[in-house]
């Protein structure tokens, strides 16, 4: 990871009542080293379009996707279907797979043999501007 990297972090701030914060840095904070495991296998995606905002991802956002992580059922992920990216909650079943998304104005969307489908990597984080 480079210097320019590294940001300084100046120590804990309340999410309660205000308190005066250290304005000595109480040490250095790589952001990439903070949401990065596994650089080989770690990959960033600007969400497009509205079916993840229960999940808060929202248009615009950047996600953090690690490809060594194994998926699980209940995790969002992003998957390869038919020639497209798509990033939505894996449900697997006995017999099938259901990409949900986290919008109820999207349907599931059911996997079956005919489809090229892959999961393609877990969402490890998401990146938000304010």
């Amino acid at each position: 990871m480079s210097a320019d990297t590294e940001f300084d972090m100046l120590g804990e701030v309340r999410a309660g009542f205000p308190s005066p914060a250290d304005e000595e840095p109480t040490e250095k904070l790589d952001l990439v080293r903070l949401v990065v495991r596994h650089p080989a296998s770690t990959f960033f995606f600007r969400v497009g379009g509205t079916s993840m905002v229960d999940a808060e991802m929202d248009e615009g956002d950047i996600i953090i996707v690690d490809r060594s992580i194994e998926p699980y059922n209940g995790c969002s992920a992003v998957c390869f279907i038919d020639g497209e990216f798509t990033v939505k909650r894996i449900e697997q079943h006995a017999d099938h797979t259901l990409l949900v998304a986290a919008n109820p104005k999207f349907k599931p969307l059911r996997i079956t043999p005919d489809n090229d489908f892959t999961i393609w990597g877990v969402v490890t984080y998401v990146i938000k501007k304010m």
